[in-house]
């Protein structure tokens, strides 16, 4: 029969003071440090509110990362912890032990709270990264004291979520207490229209000024106005114009900026290193505003993914890739129905980019001969660790599917043609996953050719 080992002093001394929580708020200010941390939790988890409320007037931390927290936390509670700031952030006179400089809300901390008790680090962990979120996350920190507020914000649906509403709110209410730096914006949402999207965003895109990452998913396009329409991209863009720091741009779905897509560019003010628009249509003018702009200039990763580009010039998609071929390194054009006929005006600019990586081409309309000329211009691409191609449409059946028969021989020699130029690493010719080896492309596999 196991034995239950006893309590250790520590545990017995926070379930003491939750006991009797009059004692516990009246000698706040006198615990030691190595309380706070297993007394916060236990309070946070049995739903201690007014317990929480005084712990985080006396916090003696530089920072209270509640990022981890985040998925438990119920309204209830982010209000008694929210309380609690408050009324240390308008007390005249601070508390004796008062040092809380940061509210890190981003999900990076669950060091903080898994190690206590038994690091003798632990006391320094949160300056240390206050020090670094500071400097790095938030250039433009006020000279006065402000309580930094760090979030990033991963949104499965548009805010239903109160604790989120109810924080958002919170952090507008005492734009002179509170400094917030939001980096990095994802949203995914099912079954909503841009219009509504918009709506719904613009509150809390106008708070964002420091915002780096702006992610779109599943987003429809339900309207046929396009007085609406215009009104709603302008009304958008008009946010987008105050986010100085947008550096990533990624849209799933981007029906609703066709043809709007060179007014949204418009407002990328600085170099972005990542340009995803992915599932959906651009028109010609669309395309063209992709190499008139110097924000798309120093590009790493370009992913234009399932994006119809049947029938139109992709002539400005070449000269793009002339602008960014010494810092591309992901390509990702998989999906987009591109035409062997539309190929050579991308294969210029796709020869020079020195530092690719990753090449996605698969699902593409190309002859056999077309492909052999892709992989010739690809001579130069030393760096190439992944990259996929489609089935040449001579191996098709009526049914647009393989006639394995034809590809297998015709597969052999688009890799006899390659290996004349440079040794392939890993790559996929034909459909995926591989029905020889059943895997499908990923720079976590061990690199093999499959062929």
């Amino acid at each position: 029969m196991s034995i239950q080992a006893p309590p250790r002093p520590l545990e017995l001394a926070v379930q003491s003071l939750l006991r009797d929580q009059a004692l516990a708020i009246s000698a706040m200010e006198e615990l030691p440090r190595v309380l706070y941390l297993p007394l916060f939790m236990e309070a946070f988890s049995r739903r201690h509110f007014q317990t929480l409320s005084v712990i985080v007037q006396a916090w003696p931390f530089t920072c209270l990362p509640l990022g981890s927290l985040m998925k438990t936390l119920h309204l209830e509670t982010l209000k008694a912890l929210l309380e609690g700031l408050h009324m240390l952030l308008t007390q005249k006179v601070r508390p004796r032990r008062w040092q809380l400089q940061v509210l890190n809300l981003q999900d990076v901390d669950e060091n903080f709270w898994a190690i206590w008790p038994g690091a003798c680090t632990l006391s320094c962990f949160p300056e240390a990264m206050s020090k670094k979120e500071t400097a790095e996350d938030c250039p433009r920190m006020e000279k006065h004291q402000l309580l930094k507020v760090f979030i990033d914000v991963c949104l499965k649906e548009i805010p239903q979520d109160e604790c989120l509403r109810y924080l958002f709110q919170w952090v507008y209410q005492r734009r002179g207490l509170v400094h917030p730096c939001c980096s990095k914006l994802e949203l995914e949402t099912r079954n909503m229209s841009w219009p509504q999207l918009i709506r719904k965003l613009l509150c809390y895109l106008k708070e964002m000024k420091n915002l780096r990452k702006l992610v779109f998913s599943r987003c429809h396009h339900y309207t046929s106005d396009n007085e609406l329409e215009g009104w709603l991209v302008a009304k958008f863009n008009s946010v987008f114009l105050r986010l100085e720091h947008l550096q990533l741009l990624k849209i799933k779905v981007i029906t609703f900026f066709s043809g709007h897509l060179e007014q949204l560019i418009m407002c990328l003010q600085n170099p972005s290193e990542n340009l995803e628009l992915t599932c959906g249509y651009l028109l010609e003018e669309d395309v063209k505003c992709l190499s008139q702009y110097p924000s798309l200039s120093y590009l790493k990763h370009l992913n234009l993914s399932y994006v119809l580009l049947f029938r139109i010039s992709l002539e400005p998609l070449g000269t793009l890739l002339e602008k960014i071929a010494a810092s591309l390194k992901p390509l990702i054009l998989e999906g987009c129905q591109i035409h062997y006929s539309q190929l050579s005006a991308i294969l210029p600019g796709l020869s020079r980019c020195s530092q690719l990586t990753t090449f996605y081409f698969g699902r593409n309309c190309m002859s056999m001969d077309a492909l052999k000329d892709l992989l010739c211009h690809t001579s130069g691409l030393s760096n190439l660790s992944l990259e996929t191609y489609p089935a040449p449409e001579e191996s098709l059946n009526s049914l647009v599917r393989v006639n394995w028969e034809i590809f297998t021989p015709l597969r052999a020699e688009l890799m006899c043609t390659l290996r004349e130029v440079r040794q392939p690493k890993r790559i996929f010719i034909g459909p995926t996953p591989c029905p020889s080896c059943g895997s499908s492309p990923s720079e976590e596999l061990e690199l093999h050719l499959c062929c």
